[in-house]
């Protein structure tokens, strides 16, 4: 490989580069070699995986971003281009920027050049004949020759390639010296036949130090271990399915006690039976917790109800996706916030949890258990695809530094103190009655579960008085849970004249638009972490002229739930949106703020 005059003008540590495969083709394995890669070299690195519905043979893509700056959201502009896939060859090339690159497989037609574009055979079918790999891994080794080649091409060193692959293959050598025999070889053959004509590459630098890369569905499962979970019951779906699998992985290495497991994981035969089976064992004392995404959320509703009226504590993870019906399987959103809210026939209003960074999805991994014990309801936590199924940067998560709030439970020596126990009396004036678990040998300790009316000794009532009573109750501990739910986050002067509103997985994206507009807008944020909203966000509201409600979905559905609390004040609060199926970028959000309410 030989240098020329493009050095002078070298973009470094600075690039999006999408790889074009199909689904099945093992491909998995080359890209995450490639961004743990550069994440050992120091240099900050995001990777996110566009893939289809079916198990084999659709286009898939997945982004890599390279930012010296750290920033994480994924970016519109494509400037390296690794082409594998003949079918959608066309259409990935007419999207890579100016003075971008190609690299393009030798199964693909010769593309017709584009100005400003350099272009970068790759012999794939020659190298793969050279290494001679065993039949059945003939495939996933020939993506290891763009791997090889792209490192030679940007400055990838071969040695982080190789930890990469440890890493992906639990220190196992024998694949890794496979794989990395077709490394070197197409990185060998890059060096001698390429010449550098582009200007990106990458640099060792040191802002990874100190730092994880984790997907956002491991980070929420070690944290509702750490949380104390001693169940989970699940059924498999897109994009949950992995959040369950790492809880699996994890229990094991984590959870024992006198060589005894001390949990129960159970695949149920569906979504209905998981959560039956969840609240079951959140009425018997454990912390109980189920996962699923938006086709599941709705087979759980009528026990979801049964949950809230009958005050049993459960933590329901939801991974978003796009829907109505099957939707987008594979895409992301965040669609399910109104139907969760108030999931449940009748007066039901649920408590959300919405982590915006995988650090924060392992803090809601544990903290949704406290939250659930002290308010005896359902808690759901609100994660996406995008959070959920890719690779992500983040400090070490810090273990919970505050012990477990299992809620007001009453022991048999306080009983026989207090010398009587109504389940459902409000005692302190907060709506959060007592309650007895299952194993209290106190006469008093027995009561009956139920989802129909009752009175506040548990017993079958039709009164209206009972009925009104007991729901008044229930819309008091539902204003309680405002303090006992993660506060938002405030960014800003606090003296703009714009206030943007956003939740989630947007936090990226965001952050980096606030960069942009740094001298065409000034503004304030405020990232909600958690539904009901407490003073702070109605504070908020009453601080600013003009608000923006970030989101991705169609409705604006937080937006609506913001004007549902602060009517008075509805018509300051604008919708923003865009539900394509894809994370949101930076260089949207700040142009649809400039348009929205002008610079």
């Amino acid at each position: 490989m030989t240098e020329n005059s493009t050095r002078a003008k070298a973009l470094v540590n600075d690039f999006s580069m999408v790889v074009a495969t199909v689904n099945g083709s093992g491909s998995q394995t080359s890209n995450l070699a490639l961004v743990r890669a550069l994440f050992r070299m120091g240099i900050p690195v995001s990777g996110k995986n566009l893939f289809p519905s079916n198990i084999q043979g659709l286009p898939t893509w997945y982004t890599i971003r390279a930012s010296g700056d750290g920033h994480t959201a994924r970016r519109e502009s494509v400037e390296i281009l690794v082409a594998m896939n003949v079918t959608t060859f066309t259409e990935d090339h007419a999207g890579i920027s100016e003075g971008g690159a190609c690299f393009y497989a030798d199964h693909l037609p010769k593309p017709q050049a584009r100005a400003g574009i350099v272009y970068y055979p790759m012999p794939i079918k020659d190298l793969v004949k050279e290494v001679s790999p065993p039949k059945d891994l003939k495939e996933y080794v020939a993506n290891m020759a763009y791997v090889g080649i792209v490192s030679e091409m940007l400055g990838i060193d071969l040695e982080a390639v190789r930890g990469a692959l440890m890493t992906h293959f639990h220190d196992r050598e024998k694949p890794v010296e496979l794989n990395m025999g077709m490394i070197r070889l197409a990185a060998e053959w890059a060096k001698q036949n390429l010449e550098k004509q582009d200007p990106y590459r990458v640099e060792a630098d040191n802002k990874t130090k100190g730092k994880i890369l984790i997907e956002g569905n491991t980070a929420g499962a070690l944290g509702a271990i750490y949380g104390g979970v001693s169940f989970a019951s699940w059924y498999p779906i897109t994009p949950a399915s992995s959040f369950a699998d790492a809880v699996r992985q994890y229990l094991p290495q984590l959870r024992k006690e006198n060589g005894k497991n001390t949990y129960a994981v159970i695949q149920a035969e569906d979504e209905l039976s998981a959560i039956g089976m969840a609240i079951g064992a959140g009425w018997a004392g454990a912390r109980s917790m189920t996962s699923t995404s938006g086709p599941g959320i709705s087979l759980m509703a009528e026990f979801v109800g049964l949950a809230f009226f009958a005050e049993i504590p459960i933590v329901i993870w939801d991974v978003q996706r796009m829907g109505p019906s099957t939707g987008l399987p594979t895409r992301t959103s965040q669609g399910d916030v109104m139907f969760v809210r108030y999931l449940g026939h009748g007066d039901t209003k649920n408590v959300i949890l919405l982590p915006g960074s995988v650090a924060e999805c392992f803090e809601f991994g544990w903290r949704a258990f406290d939250v659930a014990e002290r308010l005896q309801s359902p808690v759901f936590v609100l994660s996406d695809l995008d959070l959920g199924m890719n690779l992500w940067m983040s400090d070490p998560f810090d273990y919970p530094d505050e012990p477990m709030d299992r809620g007001k439970v009453l022991t048999a020596e306080q009983l026989e103190e207090i010398g009587e126990f109504a389940r459902y009396r409000d005692v302190d004036g907060d709506g959060i009655a007592y309650r007895t678990l299952p194993g209290n040998e106190h006469p008093l300790a027995p009561w009956f579960v139920r989802g129909t009316g009752h009175n506040e000794h548990a017993e079958y009532s039709e009164r209206p008085d009972d009925w009104e009573r007991n729901m008044e109750r229930l819309m008091r501990k539902a204003d309680s849970a405002r303090d006992l739910i993660p506060a938002p986050v405030l960014s800003g002067s606090g003296e703009a004249r714009v206030g943007l509103i956003y939740y989630g997985s947007t936090e990226s994206a965001v952050r980096e638009a606030c960069d942009r507009l740094t001298e065409q807008l000034e503004l304030d944020t405020l990232r909600l972490r958690a539904v009901p909203f407490n003073s702070d966000v109605k504070q908020f509201i009453e601080d600013h002229e003009v608000l923006c409600v970030l989101e991705m979905n169609t409705d604006g559905q937080m937006h609506k739930l913001l004007q549902l609390e602060v009517p008075e004040r509805a018509t300051r609060l604008r919708s923003l949106t865009q539900n394509n199926g894809l994370p949101l970028t930076a260089r949207w959000i700040a142009e649809s703020l400039v348009d929205l309410v002008g610079g």
